[in-house]
């Protein structure tokens, strides 16, 4: 009876196995079909004649609606275009499972979007057939992303997967908006810095006496007890500081990995002795307080209190009027780039313009991929752009006398006593980030559209390091390989850094590490990922 049961059940799993494997089978996609294109028009709106619907897997951020089926934005959307999405919102906590599941299965959506699908699964599923090239498509029903990618070659070598296939729309940071680019930028207590009868700090060591004066000298005058250094993590100070030491010298894309100035090859620069340095000068910090004690533990909502309290000598982070508010904020200017012990002075961090790739996809279940392609390419454009983040003229924003887009008083000073950010969500989706579409100057009105991020991203740029790297897209099978000792090797870099740091680990044990580090793979670690960099130059 049992042999028999068990039988069944076994015949059961095979057929929905053999049915799964069938969903993901590779197909090759040969174009919209005929029905289709008789209902697309090839441009402007409606982009359908004849209404269709469409299934969306969609990530959803804590900052974001919860619900898109019902939000102004894409409400109004539907009336433009004449497809209606109905939104499967995934919250980001459970994204990357739910988003497995629907892979696994072969119950596809019609499209993600807002997905944040990782390089290696574009390519796992592009070559399976489960998400469809988009070369094609891109250069034909999308021109706002073609013109984009023409004006922007590295751009376009971010999104191509090494099958030269391109199966997502990323998240871009416009180019030239430096500001969002940068990330978090570095910012000193001007008015303390007075107080103290300092100048601006221009190296690694005036900046340690400033922070050791704060320390000793009070300059709050008993307002707040004073940190020299707070930050969220120890993350943010260690990003400012790499270009001090000559480290990171072809810019954050290139992960762990940059060009030894002395020999011209590829460097590990985790195990050279300026990273060394740089290490023993953070924990000289450290231990002797100029740092915020907590920093490998503090609690986000911790920092952000400490922050607004105008407690911190000196920051790396985002726009001070904005978190601190103007009273404190203003006290906040940006600082330069230090100069380290051999002359080394640059500012490394400088995100890709591409930030997320896999940011929308479509699948081979979607039967109108021309007209999902016209309906996404729409957030690539100037006029949609202004849709996206800035809503419905009249509605969410209005213009000012000097011509600039300004939200209206509902979202900026909300009648049931909301924060912007929980006003401006009932309108719109883009808070949370994520998306598929392009943050401006102009239209993404963040922290880092603030006046004082803008003039710190001013005083950081003739710093900024030349000719950085993009991203570097991976083979299934580099990935692959990566996923187990690659992963291991930078999970080990990141946990020591912060025991040397900390002085849990003593800076004695330094050729332990690099020795650890060695025999991990670190030479099959460096031919992966170098092979990657000299993929991107190829053409």
């Amino acid at each position: 009876m049992n042999n028999k049961k068990n039988f069944v059940v076994f015949s059961l799993f095979l057929i929905i196995f053999t049915t799964a494997c069938g969903n993901s089978a590779n197909t090759e996609f040969t174009g919209p079909s005929e029905e289709e294109l008789a209902n697309l028009n090839e441009s402007g709106f409606p982009i359908v004649k004849e209404q269709i619907s469409l299934d969306f897997f969609a990530g959803q951020a804590p900052a974001t609606n919860p619900d898109w089926n019902d939000v102004l934005i894409f409400n109004e959307y539907e009336e433009m275009t004449n497809i209606d999405i109905n939104w499967k919102m995934v919250p980001r906590e459970t994204l990357s499972e739910q988003r497995n599941l629907a892979f696994g299965s072969g119950n596809l959506p019609d499209a993600f979007h807002s997905a944040g699908i990782g390089t290696a699964d574009l390519m796992k599923y592009g070559e399976q057939g489960m998400l469809i090239p988009l070369n094609d498509l891109i250069d034909q029903y999308a021109p706002n992303f073609k013109a984009i990618l023409e004006e922007n070659p590295d751009i376009e070598k971010s999104v191509t997967m090494p099958d030269g296939n391109i199966y997502s729309f990323p998240l871009i940071g416009e180019p030239d908006f430096l500001s969002y680019r940068m990330g978090p930028k570095p910012f000193i207590n001007k008015e303390w810095l007075d107080e103290l009868g300092m100048d601006m700090p221009e190296t690694t060591e005036e900046y340690y006496q400033y922070l050791k004066a704060v320390k000793e000298g009070g300059p709050s005058n008993g307002a707040v007890e004073e940190v020299p250094f707070g930050g969220p993590s120890i993350g943010t100070l260690y990003q400012y500081l790499l270009g001090s030491f000559g480290l990171q010298n072809k810019g954050s894309s290139g992960g762990l990995i940059d060009i030894d100035p002395d020999s011209g090859d590829y460097r590990f620069y985790p195990i050279s002795e300026q990273y060394k340095e740089l290490l023993a000068y953070m924990n000289k910090l450290f231990s002797e307080g100029l740092i915020e004690k907590n920093i490998f533990t503090i609690d986000h909502h911790q920092y952000i209190a400490n922050y607004a309290a105008g407690r911190y000598g000196s920051i790396v982070w985002y726009s001070p009027t904005q978190i601190m508010g103007e009273e404190i904020g203003s006290q906040y200017v940006g600082m330069p780039a230090l100069e380290g012990p051999y002359g080394d002075k640059t500012w490394t961090t400088l995100y890709d313009p591409v930030l997320i790739t896999g940011a929308f996809a479509i699948t081979s279940e979607n039967e109108h991929p021309a007209s999902t392609m016209r309906w996404i390419d729409y957030f690539y454009s100037d006029e949609g752009l202004e849709f996206f983040f800035m809503g419905i003229k009249g509605k969410t924003y209005e213009e000012d006398e000097e011509g600039n887009l300004v939200y209206m008083d509902h979202i900026l000073n909300s009648k049931e006593g909301l924060s912007f950010e929980e006003e401006l969500k009932k309108y719109l989706t883009f808070p949370g980030g994520g998306f598929p579409s392009m943050t401006t100057q102009r239209f993404f009105q963040a922290a880092e559209s603030s006046p004082e991020s803008i003039a710190a991203a001013e005083t950081l740029e003739p710093y900024l390091i030349e000719e950085p790297w993009v991203g570097m897209p991976h083979t299934k099978e580099e990935s692959d390989q990566l996923r187990g000792f690659g992963t291991d090797i930078e999970k080990y870099v990141s946990e020591m850094r912060e025991k040397f740091i900390s002085g849990a680990e003593p800076m004695s044990n330094w050729d332990t590490y690099v020795n650890e580090i060695q025999n991990m793979g670190l030479e099959d670690y460096m031919e992966i990922k170098t092979t990657a960099i000299e993929r991107q130059f190829a053409e």
